[in-house]
């Protein structure tokens, strides 16, 4: 019966899971026109204010956040509808977000394939160590662990290393094509950003590109994070793990305010994304509506999520996360 409905859900939605040319030219002309538009502005306000530089680079991460989301799609082959035409677009929008695609691309599927699955975690997702690893690792781990998950270091630092370090390598056993990709990938950054920086000046590049590469990562993180850490997040091992519970049980619905909404390409619709990746960002909410047995999924607002900053450890015996001071007071008492 369980085996049922679950074939039954995944058919439920597979109707969203054509992209339309329409909505995908529009959803392309409405954010990455204002991302230029307002990127140029940055550098040519300078010379009144330098503030002004800043403010339009503040805006311009929201719609940078937006272009990720449709660099996303096309790593799923969700957002237009020829595989050559993803890849295209894909590469590009990776330029302008600094993810270079074929890496992305293969490290994000491995990551939906292995999404909760507690015996394949460490690529593509946040580092999660259960109650018992971390009582077993040394010290040193322990340590690196928790800077790890110190919301300065995560948030703050997070965004620098991922987007200046983690991005410009691949791994060691990466295939030639992704190699290449990767390469190609941080020439052209390299050639584009070094004119730029002689073309309108070090100080309005930096006033412009820095807060909206940075707000940008620092808040495509967050929204990872949250939409996978959450108390009673699901987490199974091999043996019992299941593609449909984790998409549902283990990826939250974020509810956030319809402009924030947009802005983040209905990425806050998360359990149905991992239900089904082939569905395009802009049917997401229509999917999750007509979907009843979606409406179960977690449900997270802004002033939840916050709280689950608070989360460190996970729990397999409870099948829900806890935080260091309840480790410590549950360690305390075992060992009274």
């Amino acid at each position: 019966m369980e085996k049922e409905k679950k074939k039954l859900l995944r058919k439920m939605v597979k109707p969203f899971e054509n992209n339309n040319l329409k909505k995908s030219t529009i959803q392309i002309i409405n954010t990455l026109i204002p991302l230029v538009v307002i990127v140029v502005a940055g550098f040519l306000l300078y010379p009144l204010h330098w503030s002004l530089s800043i403010l339009c680079g503040v805006l311009a991460s929201g719609f940078l956040i937006r272009t990720f989301i449709i660099f996303h799609d096309c790593c799923h082959g969700s957002f237009l509808s020829k595989k050559k035409n993803n890849d295209l677009l894909g590469n590009i929008t990776g330029l302008l977000t600094f993810f270079p695609y074929e890496k992305w691309r293969r490290e994000h599927i491995i990551h939906h394939t292995s999404s909760g699955n507690l015996e394949k975690r460490g690529i593509g997702d946040i580092w999660v160590m259960t109650i018992e690893e971390y009582h077993e690792a040394t010290k040193f781990t322990q340590w690196k662990y928790r800077m790890y998950r110190h919301p300065f270091v995560m948030f703050v630092l997070g965004p620098i290393f991922l987007l200046f370090i983690s991005n410009r390598m691949n791994d060691k056993d990466a295939k030639g094509k992704e190699k290449r990709n990767t390469w190609m990938h941080n020439i052209i950054l390299l050639a584009f950003y070094v004119g730029m920086f002689f073309l309108v000046g070090a100080v309005p590049f930096m006033l412009v590109f820095f807060p909206m590469l940075f707000i940008a990562g620092m808040l495509g993180i967050w929204l990872f994070y949250i939409q996978h850490t959450f108390e009673d997040s699901y987490f199974e091992e091999s043996s019992e793990w299941d593609y449909v519970k984790a998409a549902i049980e283990g990826s939250s619905y974020y509810k956030l305010p319809k402009i924030i909404q947009w802005m983040t390409g209905n990425i806050g619709y998360h359990h149905v994304h991992h239900l089904s990746p082939r569905i395009p960002n802009y049917e997401l909410e229509q999917a999750h509506d007509k979907t009843p047995p979606l409406h179960h999924a977690t449900t997270i607002t802004i002033k939840d999520s916050l709280a689950s900053l608070k989360y460190k450890l996970y729990d397999e015996k409870n099948k829900c996360f806890i935080t260091f001071r309840e480790y410590t007071r549950r360690f305390n008492s075992r060992q009274a």
